[in-house]
């Protein structure tokens, strides 16, 4: 679906990582493609959402995102790439990884 779209014009991904703030674990990327249209309330900045309504839109974006895709990034490359570029290489992966 997202060759699809890719073919008929330009598209719109939103990526965001977590974990950069952690010592020991690794950093997680996600990027996500929605339909155009898409809204909802709860779609603000996730670090002001309750974990309760956090939840509740992860799914509802797994069931009406176009792609979406999840990647890590181990502490043995961010102690190589340094926190900043491994959450970046993260985010690159993450689009990479959509279908």
């Amino acid at each position: 679906m997202l060759a699809l779209k890719l073919q008929s014009g330009r598209i719109e991904c939103g990526t965001d990582e977590a974990g950069r703030g952690c010592l020991a674990g690794p950093v997680t990327a996600a990027a996500v493609v929605l339909p155009d249209d898409f809204k909802h309330p709860f779609l603000t900045d996730s670090k002001q959402l309750s974990e309760k309504k956090r939840w509740i839109l992860r799914d509802i974006i797994k069931k009406e995102a176009i792609s979406y895709a999840y990647t890590h990034v181990s502490r043995e490359e961010i102690d190589q790439l340094n926190i900043l570029n491994a959450s970046i290489v993260g985010m690159h992966r993450s689009i990479a990884a959509l279908d």
